[in-house]
């Protein structure tokens, strides 16, 4: 039997016996973080939980006695730290929008201080020029901060893995660092690397030696540093997650009009109440969802829904918050406030779709979990080997830590920040914004992108597309006339119109004694003759039917998806104008550098069937997925993910942002809006779709450059590691090896400077 614990539970949400609370996460360094906490709570009974490391959040659902507190402490027994959120209070910025709560800032503030003291570190050790009297013990001034302070976090983060007997990359950054600042310590105040006027000749032989002359601070400090500035650039990458629900609230309106006692009273937007009757003004955003009480007008719903073409209301019609009134005045009666409005559940969209990806565990991590224990297995094995041959505990011991200092990645530090920061370089000239590393193994995989209709594969504007006269007229006098008196109205439609007008016509005719007719069109007069612009109805209702070649030409156009309106003027209906979102010029042919790149393309929209099957037809696409509402377009990815398909989004409105966020890899038009944007991985800047496919060849570009650089920097570790081993390891040797391999992963990742698009800008 269930009990009802809600009084002491207020972060959860009880449905029947279940139950769901959503923790925030600190102390993660990685995924393979996220997954041990994962595991953890997974392995409690009825607890079904998923963490997601770029939000640092633990959505959990569990049945049963437990109690969130339970739950914390099952965190904490992982080596984390766990935290049910309290609400914003009112008035204050909700969470992560102050800068205070900057979590880069800390890291910022650890790799400058840490640059600015290895840069001398650096220097002194490589130029021999540079070795003043007493220079080894400046080095170890500058370095003792960089190695105990700089890379504190990797510490904390091999400590907890030690705990639970895994290793990641920040085992392998902890211990060889440490092992490469103990042994420089020791050398400077046991061995002779103390002495006054001791150099760190620039010899390339092999030579064994208890090693008491050699001080390794510039590995620990160099591999400090670069790994902090990688680690630097994916925070600010991950910050960016939380910022597309704060993008998706903050499209509401602030303010709102409310009619009370007859009289209207600006409050707040939060301070509206189901029942309140409230005004709408022509250009103003629906402060909340609400049903039409009085008025008429089009409503622009293009920001939620996606689509361009502008929706009738009248008395009765249900409205949505945030949309634009882009016609008459509106009093709309509000049914919907707060969290239960479209707009707040499209967010809650959004999150979930956040929380339930999987986030890809680092290619270096899982490399490391594998090569650390080898390497601490080979050192203490050296060791023993040493000691057992009767060759002194001192030679035992320098060969030993001598197989740990070589193992320290230098080179592997470099492998994925040079190779991200060089090939997100060459993608901002190519107007492609790759969020990061973790973004790059999910190209690889993708076999489906999924297009998003307007404003993706169409430009999503209204515009002209067709002008049919009657019999005997001519379609630039249609055009002159209709467009001429379009140019009063407001509405989208009119716009598209005069827009198309004048750029056929250039400058219209004045319009006189305009007047607007609510729902079916427009009349006025224009060169002396009495025109009249609108629907079919508005015609018959001054007894002019559409002849049978334009009633055809209107027919034919709805069929084609295309809005269409009739012009008549002096009595008689002289021709029919057609607007529609019309296809960008460059979609077909980035659909077919999609196809070539072994993709297959979906056309997803909320349009009727027939337009999607136009538009999908024309630029070459065959599996069309239409009529779907805003709300569902992340249950569409989600169901083509369970057939088994890894789903590239591509998108631009609010209506897709949950999409984007459900799918493997997410693409945002640049051009379209900032939750969109927020919500993908890799934004493209100039709309432009061709360059989807240019930005998933770069980054699987990218990745194959990052494995070869990882190839490499540990083929350079397994090469060196034997000599280490055997005592014959040369200080300068060792630093001519690292400079070497450092210098391949660079050069190797500045090949991508060389990438170039498919096709030409």
């Amino acid at each position: 039997m269930s009990t009802d614990t809600s009084a002491t539970r207020p972060a959860a949400h009880a449905q029947m016996d279940e139950q769901q609370v959503e923790l925030a996460i600190t102390g993660m360094t990685c995924a393979s973080c996220a997954n041990r906490i994962e595991r953890k709570l997974n392995k409690l009974d009825g607890v079904t939980a998923t963490v997601n490391y770029a939000t640092e959040k633990a959505r959990v659902t569990w049945s049963g006695d437990l109690t969130p507190e339970q739950l914390v402490d099952t965190v904490a027994a992982a080596g984390y730290t766990a935290a049910l959120p309290a609400p914003p209070a009112a008035g204050q910025p909700a969470e992560g929008t102050s800068p205070a709560d900057d979590a880069t800032a800390a890291l910022r503030q650890r790799l400058l201080v840490s640059t600015l003291l290895t840069v001398p570190v650096i220097a002194m050790a490589m130029v021999p020029a540079l070795q003043f009297d007493a220079w080894q013990w400046l080095s170890l001034t500058l370095a003792a901060p960089v190695v105990v302070w700089g890379a504190l976090p990797f510490h904390r983060a091999a400590w907890t893995n030690a705990r639970h007997a895994t290793a990641t990359m920040d085992t392998l950054i902890s211990v060889g660092t440490l092992a490469a600042f103990a042994w420089s310590v020791y050398a400077l105040f046991f061995g002779t690397a103390g002495e006054i006027g001791m150099t760190h000749p620039f010899e390339l032989t092999l030579q064994r030696g208890d090693g008491a002359g050699n001080i390794y601070l510039e590995a620990a400090t160099g591999v400090t540093t670069f790994i902090l500035a990688g680690r630097y650039a994916e925070a600010r990458a991950k910050r960016r997650s939380g910022a597309a629900l704060r993008a998706l609230l903050e499209m509401g309106a602030k303010e709102v009009a409310v009619l009370r006692d007859g009289t209207e009273t600006r409050i707040p937007v939060d301070q509206l109440q189901v029942g309140d009757v409230f005004v709408v003004r022509p250009g103003e955003k629906l402060a909340t969802d609400g049903k039409v009480v009085d008025g008429t007008s089009a409503v622009d719903a293009s920001m939620l829904t996606g689509e361009s073409v502008p929706v009738e209301v009248g008395v009765g019609d249900a409205v949505v918050g945030a949309t634009v009134n882009a016609g008459g005045r509106l009093h709309v009666r509000a049914t919907r406030v707060g969290s239960d409005t479209q707009l707040a559940q499209m967010a809650r969209l959004v999150e979930d779709a956040q929380n339930g990806k999987a986030q890809v565990q680092r290619l270096a991590d899982r490399i490391s979990g594998v090569f650390v224990p080898v390497v601490l297995a080979l050192a203490a094995g050296t060791l023993g080997f040493w000691i057992g041959t009767g060759n002194g505990l001192g030679a035992a011991f320098t060969a030993a830590v001598a197989v740990l200092i070589i193992a320290c990645p230098c080179a592997l530090g470099l492998a994925t920040p040079t190779a991200l920061m060089v090939g997100t370089g060459r993608g901002a000239q190519l107007g492609i914004l790759i969020e990061g590393p973790e973004v790059l193994e999910s190209t690889q995989r993708i076999d489906t992108v999924v297009l998003d209709k307007t404003g993706t594969v169409t430009t999503g504007r209204m515009r002209l597309v067709d002008v049919t006269a009657a019999h005997g007229e001519e379609p630039d006098e249609v055009l002159r006339l209709g467009g001429a008196l379009e140019a009063a109205s407001e509405h989208p439609i009119a716009g598209a119109i005069t827009s198309g007008a004048i750029e056929r016509l250039g400058a219209l005719p004045r319009v006189e004694d305009f007047t607007n007719l609510e729902g079916l069109g427009v009349q006025g007069q224009v060169d002396g003759h009495a025109v009249l612009v609108g629907r079919p109805r508005l015609m018959q209702q001054w007894s002019q039917p559409l002849p049978e070649d334009l009633a055809r030409a209107l027919a034919d156009a709805q069929l084609a998806g295309r809005t269409a309106v009739a012009v008549s003027w002096d009595g008689r209906v002289r021709g029919v104008l057609a607007v529609a979102d019309t296809v960008k010029p460059t979609s077909a042919e980035a659909i077919s550098q999609l196809r070539r790149l072994g993709l297959r393309p979906v056309l997803l929209t909320g349009d009727n069937e027939v337009v999607a099957r136009a538009v999908a037809a024309e630029v070459g696409i065959e599996e069309v997925i239409a009529e779907v509402l805003p709300a569902e377009k992340a249950a569409v990815v989600q169901r083509l993910q369970a057939e088994g398909r890894v789903v590239a989004m591509v998108g631009d409105g609010v209506n897709d942002a949950a999409a984007l966020a459900q799918s493997d890899l997410g693409l945002a038009m640049g051009t379209g809006t900032d939750v969109a944007i927020e919500a993908s991985d890799l934004t493209l800047v100039r709309g432009d779709l061709r360059v989807a496919a240019d930005a998933i060849r770069l980054a699987r570009r990218t990745l194959k450059i990052i494995k070869g650089n990882l190839f490499w920097a540990f083929a350079y570790n397994v090469a060196a590691i034997p000599l280490a081993a055997a005592g014959l390891l040369n200080p300068m040797l060792a630093g001519a090896a690292m400079a070497f391999s450092s210098v391949f992963v660079v050069t190797n990742s500045l090949r991508l400077r060389r990438f170039a698009p498919l096709t030409a800008t």
